[in-house]
């Protein structure tokens, strides 16, 4: 088999020290390894001298999505202890409103909204059972789907006065990645540093953790140099995390994300292509969202809907001119895309050179500009 489809050429040594499982100080901190496809150099340096590769006119596409507290820990009606992890963000805008009990004596106002989640209990749930998570919201356990998820049926208690979003942020926790071995209410900064300065749009259980190294600062120095920024949208999902269990990585089935690229935003990237500018991208997110509008012609345009499209080596990119990522993990799906951007052997050598030199791994860690 090709050494670029066998998912066990994607697997490398890492030293657990070096997953990081803690932000630096400041946003802009991390470190950088410069790796130039083009001239076969590689270059350890700051974060923040990322702008010297950027020129006026210049378009940096970034992911706007927001990670939602999408852990709730509670206690069934019986007692026992449950923790349900939201899958997707609650539809509030097509959610019902009633005027009954949700098994209490009085009448009272709730807004429900039905979702699938992974839910934890130490004895099975069935349909009917009440999950208790705070005083403003609980849950019907409605019943068991495919590969482990649930459905079940939320309800936001309205006579508090707090919004639907309010009250989910209130009852739910940051869903920090199962490679950071703490809590999140360890460090409370976490709601913030867990979210990129980008993020508007409520709907991601993982952050696009490359734009987790910008900084305020650090954006004003781009606007004075004329590199435009342009949004879009893809809402990260749980399967980000899921592992590649084929041998053939041609064989995984990737899992579908919503996205959204709006017509100004498609029109900046046309433009800039256009001018003979370059167009980067901070994230695989932003890749796979850019490649997914992109026509044959390299064309972007207008979307909304549910992007399922794989990149693996052999993949023909239409728009992407560099790309701001972050260390993946070995064996998987984001790691053939970096894989396919700048080839296997070139990005397997980046990383073992990072972890010679110590660099952090993973979302909370260090970043890498590939330049095509």
């Amino acid at each position: 088999m090709n050494p670029d489809f066998n998912r066990k050429s994607y697997e490398y040594e890492l030293d657990p020290s070096l997953i990081a499982q803690v932000p630096t100080e400041k946003r802009e901190q991390s470190r950088l390894l410069v790796l130039d496809c083009r001239n076969k150099l590689m270059q350890d340096m700051k974060f923040t001298d990322i702008i010297d590769f950027f020129n006026p006119g210049d378009l940096l596409v970034v992911n706007d999505t927001k990670v939602f507290p999408a852990r709730l820990e509670g206690r069934k009606n019986t007692g026992g202890k449950v923790e349900l992890f939201l899958l997707e963000y609650p539809d509030f805008d097509n959610a019902g409103i009633h005027d009954e009990s949700v098994g209490r004596q009085q009448t009272e106002k709730y807004l429900s909204v039905i979702v699938t989640g992974l839910l934890k209990s130490s004895k099975k749930s069935r349909p009917g059972a009440r999950l208790i998570f705070t005083p403003n919201l609980e849950a019907e356990f409605m019943e068991h789907l495919d590969d482990g998820k649930v459905r079940v049926k939320l309800f936001f208690d309205l006579k508090c006065g707090l919004t639907p979003n309010n009250i989910l942020k209130a009852s739910g926790r940051i869903p920090l990645p199962p490679y950071i071995h703490r809590d999140a209410s360890d460090l409370p900064e976490d709601r913030e540093r867990y979210q990129t300065l980008f993020a508007k749009k409520s709907g991601a259980v993982a952050a696009p953790t490359a734009g987790l190294h910008f900084s305020k600062s650090l954006l004003e120095s781009f606007a004075a140099k004329n590199i435009k920024i342009a949004p879009i949208t893809l809402h990260v999902g749980y399967g980000t995390f899921a592992p590649v269990r084929v041998n053939d990585i041609r064989d995984h089935r990737i899992h579908e994300e919503y996205v959204e690229i709006s017509h100004e935003t498609a029109r900046l990237i046309n433009q800039t292509r256009e001018s003979g500018n370059r167009v980067w991208t901070i994230g695989t997110t932003t890749v796979r969202t850019l490649e997914f509008a992109a026509a044959e012609t390299g064309q972007v345009e207008a979307k909304q809907g549910w992007c399922g499209l794989y990149i693996y080596p052999g993949y023909r990119f239409k728009v992407v001119n560099g790309l701001i990522t972050n260390f993946h993990l070995p064996g998987s799906s984001l790691l053939f895309l970096v894989a396919a951007l700048a080839g296997r052997s070139s990005i397997l050598r980046a990383y073992e050179k990072a972890i010679k030199l110590g660099f952090r791994f993973y979302s909370y860690g260090d970043a890498m500009l590939i330049i095509c």
